[in-house]
This record gives structure tokens, sequence and C-alpha cells, in this order.
């Protein structure tokens, strides 16, 4: 056992054990481990763990002069923690120190090394102020390489300082943007979404209770914006949980039907449409299996994915990942743009979108759906929207968005768009 003082770290140092020796993403393991924690103490452990990872490939720089060789895991990842918490948060070395042999002493199998982390992290503190030279975090190379082959180096290089630089958290509003911007004290971006930069606890910010907001990335923002579902219209959002897109929806005043395959995942949904105080057609189903009584006037396909773009917030991804699974997905997408197709009005409109860096996911998948279909048409107007540089619309005719856009603002989620237009 630890004291108090000390679980929020031996529950950031066990949640990376998951992410580094387990494989598993944080948001498959992170409410079971911090059920035993309290509101305040769940915020420090979640901040610990992303500072950790996001900052990883520094740490380990940082400590390899001091090690003879590596230890084992949990020591390891406690070092680590350590390291984040002393060079990247300015922690109080002392404290933290103290902390960390604690945690080791705590577990059988570490405790005789509980010496080698007090010698360790007690030098490293004394060459803390050779941090801020270390090169800025790499993605692993199985991932860094396809991007460079996509995107060059110099671009792949500026999306890792973005994601080093982590996120702030965007809201979208029920109605006013600019009026709960001023409530919130944020700034309103330039298509709509509200910014804050530290916001502590977020249940506790003005108008959540309320429900004048959702938490929501302003690129993820974009998709629902370049649909332009109008009044009466019917709207199917795809792939719905945890309801952002279609909350978006709902304030167009459309009739909204919201699909996804997990029922736990729409129950968040459902949740989050109540906060609000909004309502929709909720389908819990397999797209690949269901069929609609009637087509729909306007369709917006958050399809399965890599979620590449959005390692700024979940710096957990490209370890727990190694892209072994991403050929099923590619195929998936392939098939579920077919099924939306198939349940579209002549004539009506189709936002796929994915919240990836890779092409295979996005420019290469709308090459493709225009291939398969005769007649199916991109349409470059819809993305006209404000706030959306002309130079993101590539030559295919949809919208890429990377995080190292807007990095004078901080950045945005990678993320791909493009509309496409049924034959009448």
């Amino acid at each position: 056992m630890v004291s108090d003082a000390s679980r929020p770290r031996q529950v950031a140092v066990d949640l990376m054990g998951d992410v580094l020796d387990e494989n598993r993403l944080l948001s498959e393991v992170m409410a079971r481990r911090l059920e035993r924690l309290g509101p305040e103490e769940r915020a420090r452990a979640q901040r610990l763990v992303l500072s950790a990872l996001r900052s990883m490939d520094r740490a380990d720089r940082m400590l390899g002069p001091h090690l003879k060789k590596r230890p084992v895991p949990r020591v390891m990842n406690i070092l680590r923690l350590g390291v984040a918490e002393i060079c990247a948060e300015g922690a109080p070395a002392h404290g933290v120190v103290n902390s960390a042999v604690e945690i080791a002493r705590a577990t059988r199998r570490t405790t005789p090394m509980s010496g080698l982390v007090n010698a360790v992290l007690r030098k490293v503190a004394l060459d803390s102020g050779k941090w801020g030279m270390l090169p800025v975090p790499r993605l692993p190379k199985w991932l860094r390489k396809p991007l460079i082959a996509d995107y060059g180096k110099q671009v792949v290089e500026e999306m890792e300082a973005a994601h080093y630089a982590g996120a702030p958290l965007d809201l979208s509003a029920k109605e006013k943007p600019d009026v709960l911007a001023e409530k919130l004290g944020a700034n309103l971006l330039p298509t709509g979404s509200v910014r804050m930069a530290n916001t502590g606890q977020i249940s506790r910010l003005a108008g959540y209770s309320e429900g004048d907001w959702w938490v929501q990335d302003a690129a993820a923002a974009l998709p629902a914006i370049v649909l332009a579902a109008q009044p009466g219209e019917r709207v199917l959002d795809l792939c719905a949980a945890p309801g952002g897109k279609t909350m978006q929806l709902i304030t167009t005043k459309a009739a909204v039907t919201a699909l996804d395959i997990s029922a736990s995942r729409m129950a968040r949904l459902s949740e989050n449409l109540t906060r609000c105080g909004m309502q929709a057609d909720i389908v819990v189903a397999d797209l690949l299996e269901w069929e609609a009584d009637a087509p729909f006037d306007a369709i917006l396909l958050d399809a399965p994915c890599t979620a590449t773009g959005t390692i700024r917030r979940h710096p957990d991804l490209p370890y727990a990942k190694d892209g072994s699974d991403f050929p099923g997905l590619f195929e998936l997408q392939e098939h579920l743009i077919d099924r939306a197709l198939g349940q579209l009005k002549p004539g009506g409109r189709l936002v796929y979108c994915t919240c990836s860096l890779l092409i295979d996911e996005g420019e290469e998948q709308i090459r493709d759906a225009l291939a398969r279909h005769p007649g199916l048409t991109v349409d470059r107007e819809a993305l006209k929207v404000p706030g959306v540089d002309t130079a993101w619309i590539g030559d295919e005719g949809g919208m890429r968005l990377r995080p190292d856009f807007w990095a004078d603002r901080g950045g945005m989620d990678g993320f791909y768009i493009a509309c496409l237009r049924k034959p009448a």
C-alpha cells in the first residue's frame, strides 16, 4: 500500500503498464483504474499518465546515461513518470523522488530496485536543465514511416511538435458560441468552436449542468458543418457515439437518427442528449446489416479508423497499437461508404470523415468510392465554410486537417472530410 498522496502516481504507473506492456488503449482501462480515486485524484492521475506518455522519448534520453541496463518494465515506468514530473512539469524533485521510491517498495518484485529509483531520479533532477535541449519526441517507426511517405519529413516533424504540445479543450455551443466564449473567458475560433486553455474539472465549468455545450475538438466539429443539415431534413448520423455530431445536427432542426453498433457507447450518447435537453431517434445496430425504412436526405459517416489524428490528446495510441489492424479498417471503411450510399436518397449528400492522418483512410477512400460508383461526385462547394482555409482542400475534393494547423491557436485534431453527392 502507498500513502494517499502517492495514489494518483501509482495509478498513473499502472496505466502506463497497461499501455506499454499490455498494448491496451487508455480508453479501455482508464475507468477501471480510476474508480478507486476521488474526482481530483482522478484528474491528477490522468494528467500524469498523459504527460509521461507524451514525453516518454525525452524521458528515456534523460534516463539513458544513468542506467547500465534497462530495469524491469514497472520500474522503468516509475522512472519515466518521475522524469516527466520533474522535467516536464517542474514538480519539486524531493516529493517526486520520495513518492517514486514508495511506489517501488509497494510491490515485492520492485522493492529491491527502490534504491535505484532513488539514485537515478536524484541524478536526473540535477540534470533537469538539459530537458529543453532534447529533440521533440518522435512517433514510433511503424507510424512515422508511412506518414513521412504521405507528407514528407518536415511536415511530420511539425505534427510531432503539435503532438508534444498537447491539446486545449474545445467546446461546441448549443447556441450562440460567441456568448458562451465570453461567459467562459475563452477564445472563439474562426469555425465557431470555443477554445479554453486551463479548465480543471470539466463538469464544474459554467453551463455544463445546464447543457449549454459539449466537449468536441474543433476539427471534429467541422463534418456536421459541412453536411449543412436543413430544418425538416431526415438526417442519419452513423457511428454516432458519443454524440457530439448528433447534437450539432439536432441544433439545425433536422430530424436526426443516430446509429452505432455499441450499446455502451450509445448509452453515453443518450446521457449527453439528456444533459443538453435534446432528442434523436437512437438505433443500436450494425450498419452492414441495418436497413432504414426510407432513404435519408443527408448522412454523416464518421467511420471507424486508426484515430491517428487524435494523438495530441491520446498519446497512448502510438504505443498501444502497431498498425497490424489497419488493413482491416481500410476494408471496413469501403463497406461502410457503400452501405451509407445505399441509405441515401438520389441527389442526397454523404459526408465521409475519419479522425486519421493516413491517406489510405481519406483521400484514397474517396478516389476508390468514385471509381466504384459511377455518377457519384465530390461536392467541393460544401467545404466552403467560415474559417476553412482553401489550402486544406486536396485535388480529389476533400478537406485534410492536420495537428500542426493553427499552431498559434493550439492546433487541431487530424481529420479528413469529404462531401459526396449521389446522382439524381
